[in-house]
């Protein structure tokens, strides 16, 4: 058996804003979800005892409420920061509108779905900061996050005297009832459940295969890069900065 030796460059790239949102969605998740099924299914109801000198539901829909809203704060934040951000925050990362883009998709989804062999390994194809079947994936989520905030709002509309959730009282006329919103809001649950399972055992196999530090980096904000691929880069960005300084010279003559 014979091992590959490569040199690697610690290079930070999450930022602490980046870290900070991304565990506060973990941990806001979790909360999400066990509070969501207790109130989509009550155990008092499911007892047939009445609920009497007790207020305990009522704490797991404030919980429920609260932690939505932070959620919603620390979303907006991330899309500020997706503007403000360095280079692996930005939101350009995370469509995939450029023909490299199409091309990381098609690598991750042979080697990282289909497991297929990496025999045309190329080192453009691999990512720093977020691959781009990854990101955009989450830019398909933040579009499920938006559906689900709003039909959980329109859910708390009726009973609310805050005017958050009556804001979107408008979607569940939109849907024709509030049965259909509750279906909606439900599967929404389950899918980012599902997404949660994916994401966890795609950073494992990469922190296993690639040895980048991939878990921890959301901890310390630094990942491991081979200095081949860190030349790529470096290559790329005296491509462009040759570029820019030919445009200002034209520009002064």
């Amino acid at each position: 058996m014979t091992t590959t030796t490569c040199n690697y460059k610690r290079v930070y790239v999450w930022e602490l804003p980046v870290r900070i949102f991304h565990w506060i969605t973990a941990f806001s998740i979790v909360i999400l979800v066990i509070t969501g099924f207790i109130i989509a299914d009550p155990p008092a109801i499911n007892a047939n005892v009445e609920a009497t000198n007790s207020y305990w539901f009522g704490y797991i829909r404030a919980i429920h409420l609260i932690t939505a809203v932070v959620l919603v704060a620390s979303s907006v934040f991330r899309l500020y920061w997706s503007i403000v951000g360095n280079q692996f925050a930005n939101w350009k990362n995370f469509i995939p509108y450029t023909k490299k883009g199409i091309q990381n998709i098609i690598h991750v989804l042979k080697v990282d779905i289909l497991l297929m062999g990496d025999r045309d390994h190329d080192l453009r194809n691999i990512s720093i900061g977020h691959n781009y079947l990854a990101a955009f994936s989450y830019f398909l989520m933040g579009l499920l996050f938006i559906l689900q905030v709003s039909t959980g709002f329109a859910l708390m509309a009726d009973t609310s005297s805050w005017w958050l959730p009556k804001m979107f009282s408008w979607v569940v006329p939109l849907f024709g009832g509030d049965i259909l919103v509750r279906y909606i809001h439900h599967f929404s649950t389950w899918i980012f459940m599902a997404f949660a399972v994916i994401h966890i055992y795609l950073v494992l196999f990469h922190d296993y295969v690639e040895a980048r530090g991939e878990a921890s980096a959301m901890i310390s904000g630094f990942k491991f890069v081979r200095l081949e691929r860190f030349r790529v880069i470096k290559e790329k960005f005296e491509e462009i900065k040759g570029k820019i300084v030919a445009v200002e010279s034209d520009e002064e003559h």
